[in-house]
């Protein structure tokens, strides 16, 4: 769960509207691997995932390397937007 705070802190940052934010962990197939889903109204998904994505695959290294300090895992990030 620790991960999934990490992906909301990140997030609620990078957008004007910090409560209409949504981070939930899902269960993985392999045991190995996270599954973290970010929600983010429609109006502020260019900002969570940047320009060319590179803010999204800056979160996603982030969050990464986190895992690989603590769990040793590794983390799927899905950015949807609502």
């Amino acid at each position: 769960m620790e991960l999934v705070k990490l992906t909301e802190t990140i997030v609620k940052e990078l957008v004007k509207d910090s409560d209409s934010i949504t981070v939930k962990e899902f269960p993985s197939e392999n045991e190995g691997e996270i599954t973290i889903q970010v929600m983010v109204p429609e109006d502020e998904i260019g900002r969570v995932i940047g320009k060319q994505g590179k803010m999204a695959k800056a979160l996603r290294t982030i969050v990464q390397a986190s895992s690989f300090i603590n769990e040793n895992k590794r983390v799927n990030i899905n950015i949807d937007s609502y």
